[in-house]
C-alpha cells in the first residue's frame, strides 16, 4: 500500500443545493419596469430637490427652478411607478393606515406623501413667481426629505431575504446615494446654462467615486454571490452603468463649462449610468433568489465562521 493511499484526502466541497434544485426563496413580484424605475425616479427626486436648494442659496435662478420642475415630474412618475406595481390605488392609501417606524414600506410610503407636495409646491412657486416665502418654505422641505427619499429603498430592498440585497444591506444605501447625485447632477448639466453649472460638475465626478468605491465594497462584501453582479443582465447592465458615469463625469469636469451640447451629452449620460445602476441592482437581486446556491451558500459560510470562532 502506498504513502498516497494512506493519507487521508481533504473531502471535496459540495456544492450548496437545495430540494430538488429548486429556489429556496420566492423570488420578489416585482415588475423591473415599474420598481427599478420607482428606485431611479426616487433618488433623481431627492437628490435633485437638494441641487435645487443649493443652487437658490447660490443664485443659479435657472438651474434651481428647472431641477424643481424635474423632482416634481420625478417623484410623480416614481408615485405612479409604485402604484401601478401594486395594481390598485387604494392599496398605495391602504400603507397610509399605519405609521410603523421599524418599517422601510411604511416610513417610505408616508415619506413619499409628504415630499411630493413640498417638491410640488416649491416648482409651482418657482414657475409662476408668486408666494416666494412659500417657495422658500417648500424648497427646503424638499431639500430636508431628498436624501431619504434618494436612499430609502435600498433600505426597502435589503430588508428582503433576497441574497444579493440583504448581503450588501450596508454598502446599498451608499450606492443609491451615489447614483442619485450623478443623476441629479446630470439633470442640472442637460437643463441648466453652462455659466451655472460648476457645483454640478464637481458633484458628478464626486459621485462616479463614490459609486466605484460602493460597488466595490459590496462585491467584496457579497463573496461568492458577487457573481451575480458581474454575469448576465446584471453584469452587463453594471458594467454600462460604470462606463456612461465614468464618460459623463469626465466630460462634464473637462468641457461641460465651455460647450452647452457637451454638458447636455454629458448629463444624459450620467442619467443613463444611473438607470442602468438600478435596474442593474434590481436584476442582481432577481438572479441571486432564484439561484438555491447563493441562499444556501452564504448561510454554510456563516455557519462555519461561527463554528471556527466558537474553537
Amino acid at each position: 500500500m502506498t504513502s498516497g493511499t494512506t493519507s487521508r484526502q481533504k473531502p471535496r466541497r459540495e456544492e450548496p443545493v437545495s430540494y430538488y434544485g429548486r429556489p429556496v426563496i420566492k423570488a420578489p413580484s416585482w415588475s423591473a419596469q415599474d420598481i427599478a424605475g420607482y428606485f431611479f425616479l426616487g433618488g433623481l427626486a431627492g437628490a435633485g430637490s437638494v441641487f435645487a436648494a443649493g443652487a437658490q442659496l447660490t443664485g443659479r435662478a435657472t438651474t434651481a427652478k428647472a431641477l424643481k420642475v424635474s423632482s416634481l415630474a420625478a417623484v410623480s412618475l416614481s408615485a405612479a411607478a409604485l402604484v401601478h406595481d401594486l395594481g390598485r390605488p387604494s392599496r398605495f392609501s391602504h400603507m397610509l393606515r399605519v405609521f410603523k417606524p421599524t418599517s422601510p414600506m411604511s416610513m417610505g410610503s408616508w415619506l413619499l406623501s409628504v415630499y411630493g407636495p413640498a417638491a410640488g409646491a416649491a416648482a409651482l412657486t418657482a414657475v409662476t413667481g408668486r408666494l416666494p416665502r412659500t417657495g422658500v418654505a417648500a424648497t427646503t422641505a424638499a431639500a430636508v426629505l431628498g436624501p431619504a427619499l434618494a436612499t430609502y429603498t435600498a433600505v426597502l430592498a435589503a430588508d428582503t431575504a433576497v441574497p444579493a440585497w440583504h448581503g450588501a444591506h450596508r454598502e446599498l444605501p451608499y450606492l443609491f446615494a451615489a447614483s442619485a447625485t450623478a443623476a441629479a447632477a446630470g439633470m442640472a448639466l442637460a437643463t441648466g446654462p453652462p455659466h451655472e453649472n460648476t457645483p454640478a460638475r464637481y458633484a458628478c465626478v464626486l459621485a462616479a467615486v463614490a459609486d466605484g468605491a460602493a460597488t466595490h465594497a459590496m462585491e467584496r462584501r457579497l463573496g461568492t454571490v458577487a457573481v451575480t453582479c458581474r454575469e448576465g443582465r446584471a453584469g452587463a447592465l453594471l458594467r454600462t452603468a460604470r462606463g456612461l458615469t465614468a464618460a459623463g463625469a469626465a466630460a462634464a469636469l473637462l468641457l461641460g463649462h465651455r460647450s452647452r451640447p457637451v454638458a447636455v451629452g454629458a448629463g444624459l449620460a450620467l442619467l443613463a449610468g444611473s438607470v442602468c445602476t438600478r435596474f442593474g441592482i434590481f436584476a442582481a437581486g432577481i438572479a441571486s433568489a432564484e439561484d438555491p446556491a447563493h441562499t444556501v451558500g452564504p448561510q454554510r459560510e456563516a455557519a462555519e465562521q461561527r463554528a471556527q470562532r466558537s474553537q
